[in-house]
């Protein structure tokens, strides 16, 4: 039995990330209600964020805290999620993935392992193949463009085999200068890089990307691809939200 197309949305404004992430968490409490009449469908949600740092599962509250008032002070959020992963950053420039899929869907399911490669594989194929761009292996969760420059990052969560959290991948400079602030991924001595300064082209946009991004993840993961509605409280949100800084203050 062939599976479902997975659902695709993106968002054209950069949204706050709470309210991104209480979407996700609305839409992973529906899938697991209709999981049982098999009716509940996979998603794909790909957007912008306004800046914020974020922390992952290995970091408490606690350890945050004396970070918070200096990166706040510099025009970002500060939040803790309960994704893999350390300290990084999201925002204006970088694309963002969400995939809220059922990995039992596959025969075998498929394991969180297997998931994090494919993720790997999206966006290194999308890299390679609409940009020229070759990775290189790295000990490290990530997409890697030499040992000391990072342009992708992995970090999901998986609970009662359904995904949350997911990729990042720095598409202008402009989160550069964000990236300069922290350490990220706990990764001391390795930079933030992005396709413009790789591939050498100009003028690059986020929504530019979607389309090849959408078709490789349908690729890798062989499964259709279809659009599906928008979500317009979060987009109406975002139109509210106004202006966000374009470099740490």
């Amino acid at each position: 039995m062939s599976l479902p197309p997975i659902l695709y949305h993106y968002f054209p404004l950069p949204l706050p990330y709470a309210r991104t992430l209480a979407l996700q968490e609305r839409i992973h409490t529906v899938q697991l209600s209709q999981r049982q009449s098999a009716s509940h469908r996979d998603v794909l949600l790909l957007l912008q964020h306004r800046p914020v740092y974020t922390g992952g599962r290995r970091q408490s509250a606690s350890a945050l805290q004396a970070e918070r008032e200096r990166l706040e002070k510099l025009g970002a959020e500060l939040v803790l999620t309960g994704r893999g992963g350390e300290l990084t950053y999201h925002g204006p420039g970088q694309v963002v993935g969400y995939p809220l899929v059922d990995l039992a869907r596959w025969t075998p399911t498929v394991g969180i392992r297997d998931y994090i490669c494919l993720l790997q594989k999206t966006v290194g194929g999308h890299l390679l193949g609409s940009h020229g761009i070759k990775c290189i292996a790295s000990e490290h969760t990530g997409l890697f463009l030499d040992e000391k420059t990072k342009i992708g990052s992995i970090g999901v969560q998986v609970r009662h085999r359904l995904t949350g959290h997911g990729f990042a991948m720095n598409v202008t400079r402009e989160p550069g200068e964000w990236f300069k602030q922290i350490v990220a991924c706990g990764l001391e001595g390795v930079s933030a890089g992005c396709i413009e300064t790789a591939a050498r082209k100009a003028g690059l946009s986020v929504e530019g990307e979607i389309g090849g991004l959408v078709d490789t993840f349908g690729r890798v993961f062989g499964r259709e691809m279809a659009r599906m509605d928008a979500i317009r409280e979060l987009e109406e949100e975002a139109a509210r939200a106004g202006s966000w800084a374009s470099v740490p203050l």
